[in-house]
């Protein structure tokens, strides 16, 4: 019998195993919230399952997202990205990731870590909504305005309001999985 999921899962292998295994499952590590970041900029203006699709690729072009290696990118590094078709070659998204990975590195210096930092957003705690349909999930909320305020006021790219939501479902920050998914009760716990 198959478990009920949230819908936009669909059938897909892929996108069941992330939603099952990942997605809303509350994340305190600095080079995984990174990573997270970078791929939720990337997937502006796109699918998630694109983004899905391409995440080895990036963690091969990315060093593994190591923000440190990053940092460093030089415009010969950058061209050589806008060359692998294994990512999205968006310009402005790889410079982004350049930007964000500085940035990243300022935070963790400032806060002692990008978790600490981040998860204030929510009071340090996952919020638990109570959705019982996908059209009742918002895409953005007071949180992700207020995230994504302080990321552009720190010259972090790519971090629009509905970018930091995503940002919050994908890392545990928030429960959005529906009522009727195996997964929400799951993670009340």
């Amino acid at each position: 019998m198959n478990k009920p999921r949230c819908v936009w899962c669909g059938d897909d292998p892929l996108y069941q195993a992330y939603h099952d295994t990942e997605w809303g499952v509350p994340l305190h590590d600095d080079q995984l919230l990174f990573e997270f970041l970078i791929l939720e900029g990337a997937q502006a203006g796109l699918s998630w399952i694109t983004i899905l699709k391409k995440r080895e690729n990036y963690r091969a072009a990315f060093d593994g997202f190591d923000a440190t290696r990053i940092a460093r990118y030089d415009a010969n590094k950058i061209e050589s990205l806008l060359q692998d078709p294994g990512i999205v070659r968006n310009q402005l998204k790889v410079a982004a990731a350049v930007t964000n990975a500085q940035k990243f590195l300022d935070v963790q210096s400032e806060f002692g870590s990008f978790d600490k930092f981040i998860w204030r957003f929510v009071d340090g705690e996952p919020k638990q909504n109570a959705r019982r349909s996908i059209d009742r999930i918002p895409a953005s909320t007071p949180e992700s305005d207020a995230m994504s305020k302080e990321l552009k006021r720190r010259g972090f790219k790519f971090v629009g309001s509905t970018i930091c939501y995503a940002h919050m479902q994908a890392t545990g920050m928030v429960n959005d999985h529906t009522t009727d998914c195996f997964r929400y009760e799951e993670l009340m716990r």
